[in-house]
Formats: C-alpha cells, sequence, structure tokens
C-alpha cells in the first residue's frame, strides 16, 4: 500500500444533458502513473459525470491506498459541494454525494482541490473523456 496517492477526475457531456463520459488519472507521490480510466457512462448532465467520475476515482484508488488520497477536479462545482461550501440543491444530486462521502470512509483522509483546467494531469483526464467519447 502506497502512504499517498494523487487522483485528477474529470466527467463532461456533450450537450446538457448528451452523452457522457469520465476520465480518472492515478499517480503516487513521484507523479508515477499508476492508472488510468476512462468509460461512456450514457446520458448524463455534467454535473452528475463529474460526481460519477469523482466516485469512479474513489473507487480505484482504493486498490493503491487507504491511507490519504489527494483528488483535483476542475469542476469547482463539485469540490465545493462535497467539501461543505455549497449547500446541494439539485435533488438528483444528493445520492451522488451520499455516494462519494460512503467512497470516503475507505481512507483515512482524502483532500479535495479545484485545478485549473490547463493543470498538466487534469488536461490528461479530460482527453480520457473525450476519447471515451469519440470512441462509443
Amino acid at each position: 500500500m502506497i502512504n499517498k496517492v494523487y487522483v485528477n477526475a474529470d466527467g463532461g457531456s456533450r450537450r446538457n444533458p448528451g452523452p457522457s463520459a469520465i476520465g480518472v488519472v492515478i499517480r503516487d507521490e513521484d507523479n508515477s502513473m499508476l492508472s488510468k480510466y476512462k468509460e461512456c457512462i450514457g446520458e448524463a448532465t455534467n454535473n452528475v459525470a463529474e460526481y460519477r467520475a469523482l466516485i469512479k476515482a474513489l473507487e480505484l484508488v482504493a486498490k493503491y491506498t487507504r491511507y490519504e488520497v489527494q483528488v483535483f477536479m476542475d469542476s469547482e462545482f463539485v469540490i465545493k459541494q462535497i467539501s461543505g461550501i455549497y449547500r446541494i440543491k439539485a435533488k438528483h444530486l444528493y445520492p451522488l454525494f451520499q455516494e462519494v462521502k460512503n467512497c470516503e470512509r475507505a481512507f483515512e483522509k482524502v483532500t479535495y482541490n479545484h485545478v485549473n483546467r490547463g493543470s498538466k494531469f487534469q488536461i490528461m483526464a479530460d482527453q480520457l473523456v473525450n476519447e471515451a467519447l469519440d470512441e462509443r
């Protein structure tokens, strides 16, 4: 088991709602790539896709650590909801929020960070989203 793992997650929709996909990039403390993941998730809104990406990221990262996870996403909306800064007003997002909170229990510490879309590993996660959508 690794002490600390970094994960970039991204979800996207072509139209809103529309065909959607997720992308996840997992790396260790030295920024060495541990895993990449992409998947089409069917029809969804952009916010649902972002939440689904986060849930999948936490599920995948559990293979590598049970200690500390640093999550990076370019969705300020999701990061602020998960961090408790924004209330969840849309009822359909609450079950996804709860699922994230359930996934968090697998780890000693989970930290959420909003990053710029132009950050190196966020670009990789976004590319995985687009690859999945292009391949569907």
